[in-house]
């Protein structure tokens, strides 16, 4: 029985397409495992962070498989216009439902990359201080003095003001200390800078600076500003100011209280006619 001619050239156009979609589908795959290694070595290179790495890593990979999905599909001769559309559609759904959610995963990736604090880190983020002890693509988590655990969404992170008070070795401490305008601007200083002197918690580079910063109502007031090791900085803080109000004790050096001087006027039964 002979076979239709029709249907032979449908058979040999299929069969064509067929073959084509085969050599889609393996070149397609090469490509993507060729892109993958890339991004691998180019995230070791830049020192991503590995959550975020193998995540990045995943949605390129997805992506492109969608793409080899509906080039082979075309290739079939199967219509993808309407399928594109529908696509476009559920990803807008998706990206207003999760709007808060997609602010947050941009802003875990702009911290993973550009790295404004590491794990381990002291930071301010929104009037919270605590260490990071860990950093999701979605959410930081920092643990408080008190030891309490917060966790921040990383879009509020990425958008305010950190203050990381881990990465540079040294810090400025500052004091205001008040005496009294009766006490000797000179021997005040000489103590605070004895004290200075003799202790090691103090950095002699940069050089300690002491001053006359004001004339307040109740005081003259003497700034003083010196640096120390970012780990001794509590330490400093709590010594130097002890430290100061013994030694001004010892040498009779007030530290006065605000206060507020009141005349009275007494006026006569004459004067006020």
């Amino acid at each position: 029985m002979d076979i239709p001619e029709q249907y032979l050239e449908m058979a040999a156009a299929y069969g064509l397409r067929i073959i084509a979609v085969a050599a889609i589908f393996i070149i397609g795959r090469m490509i993507i495992r060729w892109v993958n290694r890339l991004v691998i070595k180019a995230s070791v290179r830049k020192e991503i962070d590995s959550t975020l790495k193998s995540f990045l890593s995943s949605i390129i990979s997805t992506l492109l498989n969608i793409m080899l999905l509906l080039t082979m599909a075309s290739t079939l001769g199967i219509q993808i216009t309407s399928f594109i559309a529908i696509l476009g559609a559920a990803g807008l759904a998706i990206g207003l439902a999760l709007q808060g959610s997609l602010s947050n995963f941009a802003g875990g990736v702009l911290i993973l990359m550009f790295r404004p604090f590491s794990v381990g880190d002291f930071i301010d983020a929104q009037g919270i201080l605590g260490s990071v002890i860990d950093i999701k693509v979605l959410y930081t988590t920092l643990n408080t003095p008190d030891n309490r655990q917060v966790i921040i969404p990383n879009g509020n992170l990425a958008n305010n003001t950190i203050t990381n008070f881990s990465r540079n070795p040294t810090r400025r401490l500052e004091f205001v200390f008040g005496i009294s305008y009766d006490d000797s601007i000179d021997q005040a200083k000489e103590i605070i800078s004895g004290l200075i002197e003799e202790n090691e918690i103090f950095l002699k580079d940069p050089a300690p600076m002491i001053g006359v910063s004001a004339h307040n109502d109740s005081s003259i007031d003497i700034t003083v500003r010196v640096w120390v090791e970012r780990v001794n900085f509590l330490t400093g803080t709590y010594f130097l100011n002890e430290a100061v109000k013994k030694a001004f004790d010892e040498a009779d050096i007030t530290i006065p209280f605000p206060q507020r001087d009141v005349h009275l006027y007494s006026h006569t039964a004459e004067q006020k006619i």
